[in-house]
């Protein structure tokens, strides 16, 4: 059977139109994990860059074939095309900058002594155990993070060029930081491609309310089994990971669409509209009206 395509995922498109065409886009991490969920199934970033700094809280990514469980504070880069997952804890918080890859290679072009342009290779820091040398660069680089963060949010004079000066000096930072990336820890493989078969499965039938004996026979394992692999890959069992499908969706549909809350219940397979709203309640701690109105900047 041939495997499913992994997904690209562009952040213009599906969390913040804004900024389609933008060249720089910064979100907090505990925003974006609000909207995408905490776990996020294996995808990639065609033609853009994408540094995850996580400040507090622990982390488990898988960078294509490779492993790490690490605590805040630390960061993991991912060039284009490039496969990865992640699960964040719950409160884990931080920051989120993806960049168009012209940006960053242009600044490898002027910088050869930053990297090889030709193969960017992905990696993952744990901060607060670099070298004493590392430390100012680590300091520096959450300084610009603060500056690029407070850039983006306002809209003053000279923004685009601010947002990329302050970027390139971020990538400046992380490539210097990058002689410190971790080992990967050792995963199985069954595991994993179980993990990333389960996700791929739940993609194409969490609207079908799917039970999980019915995920377990598709994939010929026992309900057992995948639960015990989902603990051991995200950190979370079988269940939570179609729930945050579901309410991933949910917020998606809030988001970007003028469904109305029955509908988009329905949309994904409830049957009861006061069902679903206590489902979404469970899962964003708010109704799904509120949700949708603090999305607009309402009260």
């Amino acid at each position: 059977m041939a495997l499913e395509p992994i997904p690209n995922i562009t952040i213009g498109q599906e969390y913040d139109q804004r900024y389609a065409d933008a060249t720089v886009h910064y979100e907090a991490l505990g925003r974006m994990a609000d909207f995408f969920g905490r776990n996020m199934p294996v995808h990639h970033h065609d033609r853009f860059f994408q540094v995850h700094y996580v400040k507090s809280g622990m982390l488990r990514v898988y960078l294509d074939d490779r492993q790490f469980h690490q605590q805040g504070p630390m960061f993991f880069l991912t060039p284009p095309t490039v496969p990865h997952a992640f699960t964040t804890e719950e409160g884990s918080d931080g920051h989120v900058l993806t960049v168009r890859q012209q940006l960053v290679w242009s600044l490898l072009e002027e910088s050869a002594d930053l990297g090889n342009v030709q193969h960017v290779a992905p990696v993952c820091v744990a901060t607060g155990h670099v070298t004493e040398e590392a430390r100012s660069e680590v300091a520096r680089v959450e300084r610009l993070f603060d500056e690029l963060r407070l850039e983006f949010e306002a809209a003053r004079p000279g923004r685009e060029v601010a947002l990329t000066t302050l970027t390139r000096l971020i990538f400046i930072g992380l490539f210097r930081l990058s002689a410190n990336s971790l080992k990967s820890q050792h995963v199985r493989h069954d595991e994993l491609t179980l993990f990333h078969r389960f996700n791929r499965e739940i993609e194409a039938h969490y609207t079908a309310h799917w039970t999980l004996s019915e995920y377990a026979a598709v994939l010929n394992v026992t309900e057992a089994r995948l639960n015990s692999v989902c603990r051991r890959i995200a950190g979370v069992p079988s269940k939570r990971l179609v729930h945050d499908r579901l309410a991933q969706e949910a917020r998606r549909l809030l988001t970007f669409t003028r469904l109305t809350i029955n509908e988009i219940g329905y949309r994904l397979g409830f049957q009861d509209p006061g069902y679903f709203c206590r489902f979404f309640a469970r899962h964003a701690g708010t109704t799904p009206s509120r949700y949708r109105r603090r999305q607009f900047g309402q009260a």
